[in-house]
């Protein structure tokens, strides 16, 4: 066998092996158990596949008795999840925010047919027409979220698989612009999700009340209904203690989605299993404020209604009252049956959806339940992991084997070769594509720069007819891998 065979070889083993130690792992939900044994006995139950989980808090009211109970870690240090942990609950508080509609129309403050320019009279744009109703009930004719330049959309694309926060700097000011900027669609009529629509149905609410959202929320909804561990978090250093740690598929902690102005869509919003007990208890029984949100007042899709907010989907002969939540590493699902006043509240600290789980403790049967489901498209992760993790190895490999340039050449594919690997390693879907797989890729970078290393020093610097071509292309190549990786890190 050649000498840089063997050389090849030894480096892509001892890469290989290595990457071993480092590789992704999906989380998994562990055995550990707090609170109700038997509701978190009927929890595991529920749950198809415990791989995707880390650690999820249940609640089940049954015959008005709250019963709590935590499953799995709350982290990485396996510290165990406990009904008073606080986990970030995504889109659950639109179910807050349509409630806090129907309080104030309870009270006269407003009317549903107000439109929004009349309520927030700084929207001054196309928007202003539509009502309070139609932003309540997504049938405004506005887009999900505003992406108003390419930064925008590069920027969101990129937290969404980076694990970042895509509503960075998103605070009223740049709703309010996003909205007087936005004239309602084709669509308005019809039932299209927006976060944008309601969070300007919650700013709209706070500036008629003359206060802010978080402020008009706690006064007229959370402090009547005793939700102390309810709060909406504007800056990292204001994050609840002992909170459950978010996780991606390959394991990766994302950050937390923060910011003002999409708060009553759901934005920076942490809560308990025993605080959204109280919410689901009291709307289920009519007694919260504002509790006739719930009622379903337009179709959204075969057997799917919404109120304010609440969504009401049937299953067999069971009608169920429901919202979801996710972010970068969590899900939420709050859940009622009003003709049993049986309702659940799951919260869970990965990608994996936990809807199936609350359906089921609800009683729905397995078959009509569904299955949980990562929070990106498999296809788009699963294409990130192989490619990334292959890529850079291969390529300078192959570049080694055919006979360098210039060093120059080498330097760029060195770098490449460990930027690749780890940008599969971060933005990968690892719980479709086995973690083993990395290393495998991590072998190939091992060898090629092993390889690369050993001629290196019978090569040019720069063999390029124009060597300022090549200074150039390698420079913008190393800007572009640093960039990358300083956003992995940040």
């Amino acid at each position: 066998m050649r000498k840089t065979s063997v050389i090849a070889l030894v480096a892509g083993m001892v890469a290989g092996l290595a990457g071993l130690g480092l590789m992704p792992r999906q989380p998994r939900l562990t055995a550990q158990t707090t609170g109700d044994a038997d509701l978190a006995a009927a929890a595991r139950a529920a749950v198809a596949d415990p791989a995707g989980y880390r650690g999820l808090a249940v609640a089940l009211i049954d015959g008005g008795r709250i019963r709590t109970a935590g499953l799995g870690d709350r982290d990485r240090a396996g510290n165990p999840v406990r009904p008073d942990t606080p986990f970030e609950i995504g889109s659950v508080p639109k179910v807050l925010t349509g409630m806090l509609l129907a309080h104030q129309v309870s009270v006269g403050a407003v009317s549903p047919d107000d439109t929004l320019g009349a309520t927030w009279p700084a929207i001054t744009g196309g928007a202003r027409e539509v009502t309070l109703v139609e932003l309540a009930s997504h049938r405004a004719g506005l887009p999900r979220i505003v992406l108003s330049s390419v930064t925008d959309w590069a920027r969101t694309i990129w937290a969404n698989y980076a694990a970042g926060n895509p509503y960075a700097g998103q605070d009223v000011d740049r709703v309010r612009a996003a909205a007087n900027d936005q004239t309602p669609g084709d669509g308005r009529g019809d039932v299209h999700y927006s976060n944008l629509g309601m969070a300007l149905l919650g700013q709209a609410l706070a500036a008629d009340a003359g206060a802010g959202y978080p402020e008009l929320l706690h006064r007229e909804l959370l402090t009547p209904l005793g939700m102390t561990a309810t709060i909406q978090v504007t800056k990292a250093d204001a994050l609840p203690a002992d909170r459950a740690e978010g996780a991606r598929g390959g394991g990766r902690t994302p950050d937390p989605w923060i910011g003002t102005g999409y708060a009553a869509a759901g934005l920076g919003y942490w809560s308990t299993v025993e605080d959204l007990a109280r919410l689901v208890a009291a709307t289920a029984a009519g007694t919260a404020p504002g509790a006739d949100a719930r009622d379903p007042r337009f179709d959204d899709t075969d057997g799917t209604r919404i109120g304010y907010g609440w969504l009401t989907t049937r299953y067999g002969d069971r009608e169920i009252t429901w919202h979801n939540g996710a972010t970068g590493g969590f899900h939420s699902y709050v859940g009622f049956d009003r003709a049993t006043g049986r309702g659940v509240v799951v919260l869970g600290n990965t990608d994996m959806g936990v809807e199936p789980i609350g359906l089921r403790l609800l009683g729905v049967p397995r078959d009509s339940a569904g299955s949980a489901t990562p929070g990106h498209p498999t296809w788009i992760g699963v294409g990130i992991a192989l490619l990334f993790t292959f890529i850079g190895g291969l390529s300078l490999l192959g570049t080694a084997l055919r006979g360098a340039p210039d060093r120059l050449s080498v330097l760029s594919g060195a770098v490449w070769a460990v930027v690749y690997p780890a940008l599969g390693h971060q933005l990968g879907d690892w719980s479709a594509v086995p973690g083993w797989v990395w290393p495998l890729g991590l072998a190939a970078s091992g060898a090629g720069l092993a390889l690369a290393g050993y001629r290196w020093r019978r090569l040019p610097v720069n063999a390029a007819p124009r060597r300022w071509s090549r200074v150039a292309a390698t420079t913008g190549s190393l800007a572009v891998a640093a960039t990358l990786t300083a956003a992995l890190l940040s």
